[in-house]
């Protein structure tokens, strides 16, 4: 892949994961009637995985942060799978 279509495709999850995040704080209903019942404090865990998820996009962008920002999404993803089933 050369330099040209990585750095489009770290724009594009970069920005998709940035808002997926911030539509965690403007839809939090849909969100919340994801949450299995199991799980304590929804509306705060619907928050702190809306902030994990822009914060894992922003460290897409910098080289710096790119490996770290990309395992931590990774583990955010398996996280949340169970509400997405």
């Amino acid at each position: 892949m050369n330099a040209t279509t990585q750095r489009g495709w770290q724009w594009l999850v970069g920005l998709l994961f940035i808002g997926a995040g911030a539509n965690h704080f403007i839809l939090p209903k849909s969100y919340l009637s994801m949450m299995p019942s199991y799980l304590p404090a929804h509306a705060l865990l619907v928050q702190i995985s809306g902030v994990a998820e822009i914060l894992g996009g922003l460290g897409v962008f910098l080289a710096r942060t790119r490996r770290l920002a990309a395992y931590g999404l990774i583990l955010l993803l398996v996280a949340v799978f169970p509400a997405n089933l």
